[in-house]
């Protein structure tokens, strides 16, 4: 199963949002849209992308606004693309937490580059690996592939879709360790559901489904009954990288 990158396009010039989405539709981009700073905080919190591209000149609030809320509980990438050409805009926005800022009108080769290197850096940050983007566990039965974004289990690919890879690579980052139902659902699925961990028991279930031998004697992931999960600890080679 092949996995796309999935990017957020906030922007609510209909003309400009038309050709992001065409552009990175082109590019093997997954694309979701939203026209104000409302509907995308909520394609945000719910859909976790693996990247924003933000409009600050909104309807119904700046731009400014979406990233300092996010920046409370996720380091997602966000690249700002404005019409704001003032050194102060970009100071602002790059202070706020914005990975970058590109000022329109812009050139597609130049917005792809910004945006497989924003994806690029958020991952390798993201995995705590440096340059490492393999991650292995039981003697090489697991392989975590940051950079596939793929799990494969005895050499096959596991098929998790997008949350399910997002939660296996969160629970091997910190191979070992407890991590509580309410971490990881704000990781995932950001701080308005970190409430309600129902959603996070279907994925979970459907991931041992896919990687377990048998999910009620587990190898890799480990319930830690009324506080969250555990994932086994990395190989010793994976652990020498890091």
């Amino acid at each position: 199963m092949e996995i796309r990158d999935r990017v957020l396009i906030v922007e609510d010039d209909k003309n400009i949002r038309s050709f992001l989405q065409t552009v990175l539709e082109a590019n093997n981009y997954e694309v979701l849209l939203a026209q104000n700073g409302l509907s995308a905080y909520s394609l945000i919190t719910s859909q976790c992308p693996d990247l924003v591209i933000l409009d600050l000149g909104l309807p119904d609030m700046d731009g400014i606004k979406i990233l300092e809320n996010v920046r409370e509980w996720s380091q997602m990438p966000i690249i700002v693309v404005s019409a704001r050409t003032h050194e102060k805009d970009k100071v602002e926005a790059l202070d706020k937490g914005a990975d970058d800022y590109i000022s329109k009108p812009f050139g597609t080769s130049e917005l792809l580059a910004r945006v497989r290197t924003a994806i690029r850096h958020a991952r390798g940050a993201g995995n705590g690996q440096g340059g490492t983007q393999a991650v292995t566990f039981l003697e090489g039965r697991l392989v975590i592939d940051h950079d596939k974004h793929r799990v494969f289990v005895d050499g096959e690919d596991a098929g998790l879709t997008q949350n399910e890879f997002k939660l296996v690579s969160l629970l091997g980052k910190y191979a070992g360790k407890v991590l509580t139902y309410d971490y990881m659902m704000k990781e995932i699925w950001g701080p308005n559901m970190k409430n309600d961990n129902r959603i996070l028991r279907v994925n979970m279930a459907n991931i041992r489904r896919k990687i377990e031998k048998n999910p009620a004697q587990p190898e890799f992931i480990f319930t830690e009954i009324g506080v969250g999960y555990r994932f086994v600890e990395a190989d010793v080679q994976a652990k020498e990288k890091k």
